[in-house]
């Protein structure tokens, strides 16, 4: 078993329904280590980088609209970004979040007990969760600096984790 850190973000429907304290109990009962949160007004430029993978995607569009919070119309919106830590972290985080489309995630799940498909086809899916523990590299060290996660595991060139910013 690999000790392992992951990425999750609660999203703007997770937070506007009042789904962010449920969400973090989840991953806190099952035996997931906190090791960094912070809110992250997310710009464009991040949403795009988050999600490079889908670029040309025929949903690309909505997932950076979606993030953003602008979907739901959500004025000053503000995501959730978290770093868990654990024992492949990656593979039990997405266990707890469930299948991406919540009409086929098990209904123990996050995304199966909460999250829903609009009329006009939006997923509504509360949260982000890693898909594996290359991307969640990449991810946290887009959305994190070192300095703000307890134990960075994975170091960024020219870096040092010791240091806080002045």
């Amino acid at each position: 078993m690999a000790r392992e850190q992951t990425l999750i973000l609660i999203k703007p429907d997770a937070a506007r329904r009042r789904l962010t304290g449920l969400i973090i109990d989840r991953f806190d009962a099952a035996g997931l280590t906190l090791a960094g949160a912070k809110m992250v007004s997310v710009t464009e430029e991040l949403a795009r980088e988050h999600y490079a993978e889908h670029a040309g995607k025929h949903f690309y569009e909505g997932l950076i609209r979606y993030i953003r919070g602008e979907f739901h119309a959500i004025p000053d919106c503000r995501v959730l970004a978290l770093v868990y830590e654990g024992e492949n972290a990656v593979e039990a985080a997405r266990r707890i979040a469930g299948a991406t489309n919540p009409e086929k995630a098990d209904p123990a799940t996050l995304r199966g007990s909460f999250g829903r498909v609009t009329t006009t086809g939006q997923i509504e899916n509360l949260l982000h969760a890693s898909d594996s523990p290359v991307s969640a590299e990449r991810e946290i060290k887009l959305w994190f600096s070192p300095h703000e996660i307890i134990r960075p595991l994975y170091a960024v060139k020219g870096s040092d984790p010791a240091k806080s910013p002045e």
